[in-house]
């Protein structure tokens, strides 16, 4: 076996996107190449705040495995992402052997992943529910990564769940939502949908509470505003409004309850026929995806009420959803638990850097 890290040629891109068209198939491939394209010749929105140094694994002339370490300045942590390997314990050995040998040689303390790149794009390693197509934004990867990781010396730091609601029978009723709703209500607080006409002012609220909420998350980097909004703009063409949520106390913004359609790997593999189903689906969604919840610290019990708002536009639609991604220890895991159906796990990993 034997390894290329390359920067810019196009031969060598064009086999480390080309990878996952062989590991996955038309449903479960999840990588945008037009903008995996971008990252690796640096042009990238968020490319700028970073650092990428590129590998490609070979046998026989033949691309086994791939992957990036990714750098921040002032920063003493490597994050190992876009990794991509074949089902071979030797293959993956000599992969990661390479990450921490380059890691160590430029003075790293330990390697963290899987990250491509940043919170912002992609990170962590689903470790089951393999049964299901993944739905939109999930990160997903092949099912026999969790054991690759573990053979080579790296162990969990974090833990994630998403949790599989069904349709919401008119018949249920918590409580503790409508008696929340109620109190916030009655102390002059408003949850309401934003109008799309209004996007680009909610997105710069947005900006202000996502990053204050989850700025205690491992690999949380701030962004510029001007950054955050181009990423986010991007939701714009596939959300329905009545599935956002902003709650509002003397109109500052002090809450917020995002979810878009399950539009499951189309928006990330544009052609006629992925459009035209990506606007059915936004006209007639089947599943939504709820991908972001936060309160602000002084409002403690808001959440509930917010959860509450989003549970009766379900109740109202009929459809099931995923609740997507909540980290252990925060309340987002324990809204509705009764409801839920099936739950999905995800981890963070890091392998010490030896001296």
């Amino acid at each position: 076996m034997e390894y290329r890290k390359f920067e810019y040629e196009s031969d060598a891109i064009k086999e480390f996107i080309n990878l996952p068209k062989k590991l996955y198939n038309k449903n479960t491939n999840m990588e945008d190449a037009k903008q995996m394209k971008k990252l690796l010749l640096n042009k990238h929105i968020l490319s700028k705040y970073f650092h990428l140094d590129k590998f490609l694994l070979y046998n026989n002339n033949k691309v086994v495995g791939r992957f990036c370490i990714t750098t921040y300045p002032n920063d003493e942590i490597a994050y190992i992402g876009y990794f991509e390997c074949i089902e071979d314990s030797n293959v993956a050995k000599f992969l990661f052997e390479i990450a921490y040998n380059f890691a160590k040689e430029n003075g790293y303390k330990k390697i963290v992943g899987p990250v491509d790149s940043s919170f912002w794009i992609k990170y962590r390693l689903k470790i089951n529910m393999f049964d299901y197509q993944p739905y939109t934004d999930e990160p997903y990867n092949k099912q026999y990564y969790y054991k690759l990781f573990l053979e080579n010396n790296y162990k969990v730091i974090e833990h994630y769940t998403s949790r599989r609601f069904p349709i919401i029978k008119d018949t249920y009723f918590n409580g503790k939502f409508e008696n929340r709703y109620e109190e916030f209500r009655k102390k002059g607080y408003t949850i309401v949908s934003p109008n799309i006409k209004n996007y680009d002012k909610v997105v710069s609220e947005l900006y202000y509470l996502i990053t204050d909420l989850y700025s205690d998350f491992p690999i949380f980097k701030n962004l510029s505003i001007e950054d955050f909004k181009e990423i986010f703009g991007d939701y714009k063409k596939i959300i329905r409004t009545e599935m956002i949520k902003m709650a509002y106390l003397d109109n500052k913004p002090v809450g917020f309850y995002i979810s878009i359609p399950n539009y499951y790997n189309k928006v990330y593999h544009l052609n006629i026929l992925n459009l035209l189903s990506i606007l059915k689906l936004k006209k007639n969604p089947k599943e939504y995806v709820m991908l972001y919840m936060g309160v602000d610290r002084n409002h403690a019990g808001l959440g509930t009420a917010l959860v509450g708002a989003i549970e009766e536009e379900l109740k109202k639609n009929k459809l099931p959803s995923i609740g997507a991604l909540a980290r252990d220890g925060k309340i987002t895991q324990k809204y509705a638990e009764e409801l839920v159906k099936e739950h999905y796990e995800y981890v963070l990993m890091e392998c010490n850097i030896y001296d």
